[in-house]
C-alpha cells in the first residue's frame, strides 16, 4: 500500500481512538501494528516473527525504554510529588505574601514566582498547578481578586515547568532527538525567564489599570513597611553571600586537607580561600554591626521560607550547571533533599511516603506506555517512509524557510490541543527535526540565523516547548483547566476556566513568536 493512503488511514485512525477515548499509548501501538501490516503484509506477524521489520522496531524500542536519561523522569516526579504533600511550598507562599501584600495585584504576583521556583524545583507540570490550586486561589478569591485573573495566573504560571530546567519536557526531547540534555537546559533558561516576566508584567499592568481586578487587603499591624523590606532585603542579601562565602571556603580546605585535587584547581588555592574568608567576614560584621542583630533575626524570620526551595534549586541546577553530576543524578539528589528536609522539617511520615510513591508509579507507568506505544507507531511509520513523505509534501508548498517553520507550529498547536505533550514529541519529532535540520540555517530567524546542527537542534526543541506552553491551557484538552478543576470551588466550571486563558495564551503566542523570529535567544548561554 502507498505511504499517502497509510498516511490518510493513521491520521483518521488516531482522531478516532482518541475521540472514543482509548489511551493514547495503546492508540498508537494498535496503530503500529496496523502501519506495518498495510505496508509489509500480514504474514509479517505470523512468519519470521522476531526479525526484519518487527526487529528493527523491537531495537528501538528497547533502545527508548533502556536510556539511562529515562531514570530522572520517576525521580523529578516523585520529588515534585513530596513537595507537594510537604509544608515546604506554603511556606514558601506565605513567606512571598509578606513580602508582596501590599502591592497591587501583588498576591498573583507571588503566585507566578512561586510557579517560578517550583519549576525549578521538579520540572513537573500538573502537580504545580494542583498545588498553586489548593493554596493560591482560595487565598485570591477570599481577597476579592477577579476570578478570570486569578485562575489564569495559577495555570499559564503552572505549565512553566514545560520551559524552565529542569523540564521533563526537554529531557525527552533531548532524549528522542539525540540533543544534549545540558544544552537544552542553557537555551531554555532566557525563553522560560522571559515568559515569566511577561506573565508578571502583565499582571502588574492591567491590575494598576483596573484596581478592582485586585483589591488591597486590609492593613495588618503585622505588614512590613517598605523601610523594613528595604533593610530585611539587604541582611537576607548578605546572609546568602555570606553563607555562600563560608562554604566555598569549608570546601577549598577540605579538598586541600584530604589532597582530593587533580586538575580542577577552581575555588581551592590559597589567595581564592583568602578572599571568601574575608568575604565571609565581613558580611557577619554587616549583619552584627550595621543591620543590628534584631534586623537580622527579623530578616530571617520574614525569609526563611525560602530557603528550602532555594536550596532544592541550588542542589538541583546547580549540580548539573556545576558540571558535578549528570541529569539523572540530580534528579536522585534533589529527590533525596528534599526527602532530607521533609524528615528535618518534622513533616516525614510512612503514609506521606507511600502516597508519594503510588503517584510517581502511577504517573511514571503512564508515560512509560505512551512512550512505548509512540515509540512503536514512530518506527512503523519511519519503516513505511513516512518521514520522507512527509518532507517531501512540504519541500512540494513551495515555501519559504519562515512559513515550513510557521506550518510546523501550527500542527504542534493543532496536535497539543487533542493530545498529550508525550505522545507529541515521540511522534512528530523524528518527522519534523530532519526537515529543519536541512534547511537553509542562516534563513531561520529574521535575525542572521544559526550557525551550528547543535544550536538548531536546540532552538526548534525550545520553540517545541514553547508550544507546548499554549496546547497546556488550549481547549477542549487543555490540560492545566482539569489539574485545576479537580481542587476549585464547585461555582468553576471548565468553561470558566478555559476562558481565563485567552489573555495568557496570547502572551505564549508573542513569546513563540519572538523565539520563532529571533533565534539567536536560545543561544545566549550555549556553549
Amino acid at each position: 500500500m502507498d505511504i499517502g493512503t497509510i498516511s490518510l488511514v493513521l491520521l483518521l485512525g488516531m482522531l478516532l481512538l482518541l475521540a472514543i477515548g482509548m489511551p493514547l499509548g495503546f492508540a498508537s501501538g494498535f496503530l503500529a501494528v496496523v502501519v506495518m501490516v498495510m505496508k509489509f503484509g500480514p504474514d509479517l506477524l505470523f512468519s519470521n516473527f522476531g526479525t526484519g521489520p518487527l526487529n528493527l522496531l523491537g531495537q528501538r524500542i528497547y533502545g527508548i525504554t533502556t536510556s539511562y536519561v529515562l531514570v530522572s523522569v520517576p525521580l523529578f516526579i516523585f520529588m515534585a510529588n513530596l513537595l507537594e504533600r510537604s509544608g515546604i511550598a506554603r511556606d514558601m507562599y506565605d513567606t512571598l505574601e509578606a513580602w508582596m501584600n501590599r502591592t497591587r495585584g501583588g498576591i498573583a504576583v507571588v503566585t507566578a514566582l512561586m510557579a517560578v521556583v517550583m519549576a525549578a524545583m521538579s520540572g513537573i507540570i500538573g502537580g504545580e498547578v494542583v498545588l498553586l490550586g489548593l493554596i493560591a486561589l482560595p487565598q485570591m478569591l477570599r481577597l476579592g481578586y477577579d476570578q478570570n485573573l486569578a485562575i489564569g495566573t495559577i495555570c499559564a504560571s503552572g505549565s512553566l515547568g514545560t520551559m524552565i530546567p529542569p523540564s521533563i519536557v526537554l529531557i525527552f526531547y533531548g532524549l528522542i532527538t539525540d540533543t544534549s540534555i545540558h544544552a537544552l537546559f542553557q537555551a531554555a533558561f532566557v525563553p522560560g525567564f522571559i515568559l515569566a516576566v511577561c506573565y508578571i508584567a502583565y499582571i502588574l499592568i492591567r491590575t494598576n489599570l483596573k484596581p478592582s481586578l485586585a483589591p488591597l487587603p486590609e492593613p495588618k499591624d503585622t505588614d512590613l513597611t517598605s523601610w523594613q523590606k528595604s533593610i530585611y532585603g539587604v541582611a537576607l542579601i548578605v546572609m546568602i553571600v555570606g553563607v555562600a562565602a563560608t562554604i566555598m571556603v569549608a570546601r577549598g580546605l577540605y579538598l586541600n586537607a584530604f589532597d582530593l585535587i587533580e586538575t580542577d584547581t577552581g575555588g581551592t588555592t590559597s589567595g581564592f580561600i583568602t578572599k571568601a574568608a574575608v568575604l565571609a567576614t565581613l558580611c557577619g560584621s554587616v549583619l552584627w554591626f550595621a543591620i543590628g542583630r534584631e534586623n537580622t533575626v527579623a530578616a530571617w524570620a520574614n525569609g526563611k521560607g525560602m530557603v528550602a526551595p532555594l536550596l532544592i534549586v541550588f542542589v538541583v541546577l546547580g549540580s548539573i550547571y556545576g558540571g558535578i553530576t549528570g541529569i539523572t543524578e540530580a534528579a536522585g539528589i534533589g529527590a533525596m533533599a528534599v526527602l532530607l528536609l521533609i524528615i528535618l522539617r518534622g513533616e516525614f511520615s510512612w503514609a506521606l511516603l507511600r502516597e508519594a510513591s503510588m503517584r510517581t508509579f502511577k504517573s511514571t507507568g503512564t508515560i512509560m506506555w505512551v512512550t512505548i506505544g509512540a515509540t512503536a507507531l514512530a518506527g512503523a511509520y519511519t519503516l513505511a517512509g513516512g518521514p520522507s513523505f512527509v518532507a517531501n509534501l512540504i519541500v512540494g508548498l513551495d515555501l519559504p524557510t519562515l512559513g515550513v517553520l510557521l506550518i510546523m507550529m501550527l500542527v504542534f498547536l493543532f496536535m497539543g490541543a487533542f493530545m498529550d505533550w508525550t505522545g507529541i514529541v515521540l511522534l512528530v519529532m523524528p518527522v519534523f527535526l530532519p526537515i529543519v535540520l536541512k534547511l537553509p540555517w542562516d534563513e531561520l530567524g529574521i535575525t542572521g540565523g544559526l550557525d551550528s546542527r547543535l544550536a538548531v537542534q536546540v532552538w526548534f526543541g525550545v520553540l517545541f516547548c514553547v508550544n507546548m506552553q499554549v496546547s497546556f491551557l488550549s481547549p477542549p484538552f487543555g490540560g492545566a483547566a482539569f489539574y485545576l478543576k479537580s481542587v476549585a470551588p464547585p461555582h468553576i466550571t471548565l468553561p470558566d476556566i478555559f476562558k481565563s486563558f485567552l489573555p495568557f495564551i496570547g502572551i505564549q503566542i508573542m513569546v513563540l513568536m519572538l523565539i520563532l523570529l529571533v533565534p539567536q535567544i536560545t543561544t545566549l548561554f550555549l556553549h
